[in-house]
């Protein structure tokens, strides 16, 4: 097990205990993912942490496979499920390159909170360039510290991993996001950006 799936083992219960901070927004990402939704289409979500995003999506598609590197978040995602006679869901531990769909495999993918997390951005983005079929969508949510002050978080990083309080953050700005899916060979359909100092980026991006 590695530190960073350890540091989310550890904060599984307290994460599905939290409650969203912008309802209204969340609420607008769910409504414009869901509008690219067609009941055939088999989606992956990497980074679905207790599953919650993904039971809401899962009615509007016909099969969801739910990645995550913490086995107790998706033990949780399994149980939200199950409560709500949700049986189009399968939860698998491990990351994205772990999980290795086909090439061409997939219509849809979902990163939603997770991309300022990894250290591998560039070849998470070209993994899941490698697995949408032609004409597929990619949706992230993703926190830009690059252009606000938060981005001096980077120093504090090392010492609250240490002390098992903080993830790995990764600093980006948005245009270096955007640019960064384009040229993966994407082409961006929306993009916006809400939250404090608008550091939160909300961008689908169909594969070209």
């Amino acid at each position: 097990m590695s530190k960073s799936d350890k540091f989310w083992d550890s904060k599984a219960e307290a994460y599905a205990k939290s409650k969203i901070s912008d309802e209204d927004t969340y609420q607008r990402k769910l409504a414009e993912t869901q509008a690219f939704f067609t009941p055939d289409m088999r989606i992956v979500e990497f980074g679905c942490g207790t599953g919650a995003t993904a039971v809401q999506h899962a009615p509007h598609v016909q099969h969801i496979d739910a990645v995550d590197v913490s086995e107790k978040m998706l033990e949780i995602g399994r149980k939200r499920a199950a409560e709500a006679n949700v049986d189009n869901i399968s939860f698998t531990q491990g990351t994205l390159a772990e999980f290795n769909a086909e090439a061409g495999s997939v219509d849809a993918v979902l990163g939603l909170n997770v991309i300022h997390l990894v250290p591998n951005r560039h070849e998470v983005i070209a993994e899941v360039a490698r697995i949408l079929k032609p004409g597929g969508i990619f949706v992230s949510s993703t926190g830009c510290l690059g252009n606000s002050y938060l981005r001096f978080i980077k120093l504090l990083v090392p010492l609250g991993k240490f002390l098992g309080i903080m993830p790995d953050v990764f600093i980006m700005t948005e245009s270096e996001l955007a640019q960064e899916i384009r040229n993966a060979g994407f082409t961006i359909e929306t993009q916006w950006h809400h939250g404090s100092k608008g550091i939160g980026v909300f961008i689908i991006a169909r594969r070209t």
